[in-house]
Parts: structure tokens; sequence; C-alpha cells
């Protein structure tokens, strides 16, 4: 539990860092900074190297947000005991903002290890969302293509502003 809460946090600083970095001032001059693009981590547990390599991706695609700061889930990998009751307390707070509603200008992103495992979050959590609840919040799905279409088939009710990134 401790370590999926550290792999959470690590995800929204990176954010939030991404964030930081959109606010500057057209007073203050533009230094040209060379930023490596981060590749897909190879270890499915290293949760900074996922950290860093879907905060990129978030920072690549925060276009029309007009909130401080994106709500970030990072769908942990993995088939353990711990990992699933992780994610079930995930879903279930996934749901409960899905049944609250989210207010036009926020973007929720969904990111993690595992492709499929994220689209299956997306798709039980969004499964019973009210149409057209969604719109003008934006939906960020980082995963991969074979799960883009069955993750858009559900969001496209709730006239969310889908985006999806490759992994």
């Amino acid at each position: 539990m401790r370590k999926l809460t550290l792999i959470a946090t690590a995800f929204a600083l990176t954010s939030c860092l991404a964030l930081s970095a959109c606010n500057n001032s057209d007073n203050q001059p533009q230094v040209a900074q060379q930023v490596q693009k981060l590749t897909k981590p190879a270890d499915p547990n290293d949760t900074k190297a996922w950290g860093a390599y879907l905060g990129q991706i978030v920072q690549g695609n925060m276009q029309g947000m007009s909130a401080s700061q994106p709500y970030a889930y990072m769908v942990p990998a993995g088939d353990t005991d711990a990992i699933k009751d992780a994610r079930d307390r995930q879903l279930s707070d996934v749901q409960d903002t899905v049944a609250r509603g989210v207010l036009p200008g926020n973007m929720l992103v969904f990111g993690g290890p595992d492709s499929g495992k994220t689209a299956d979050l997306i798709t039980t959590a969004f499964k019973d969302a009210k149409a057209g609840s969604f719109k003008g919040v934006i939906v960020l799905f980082i995963g991969d293509k074979a799960d883009e279409q069955r993750v858009d088939a559900v969001l496209q009710p709730t006239n969310a502003t889908i985006r999806f990134a490759q992994m």
C-alpha cells in the first residue's frame, strides 16, 4: 500500500512539475532547453521511471486544460493480492469521481505499465457514467493502440474530450 501511495505521489508530482514549467511569464526570456525524451521503462515495478515517463506524456497533452493540475491515476501492474487490492481501491475512487462528476476544464489521466489493466479500470469506472456528464473534461488514456477503441467506446457517451497517447 505504501509503495502504491509513493507511485501515485511520484506521478502527481511529475505532473505538477510539468504544469509549473508551463507557467512561464511572457516577460521573462525563454531559455532553449534540450529535453531528453524518455523511453518506456522495461521494468513495470520501477515506479520512479514510470512516473517520469508518464509525466512527460501528460505534459505534452495538457492543451485546453484550465485547472491547476490534472487528476492522475497510475494503474499498477502485477497480480499479487496487494496490487489487486490497490487497483480495487483505485477503481472505487475513480467510480466515486465519475458518479460525482468533474468540472469542465479539468483533466483525468490514466496510465501505467499494463495498458490492459489501465483500460479495464477506465471501462469499468465509466460504464455507468451519465451521457454528457463529462462535457468539457479532458480524459487522457496512455496505453497501447489495441486498448484504445474499447476505452473510446465507453468514454464517447460522456462527451469528454478523449485523448490517447501511445506508450
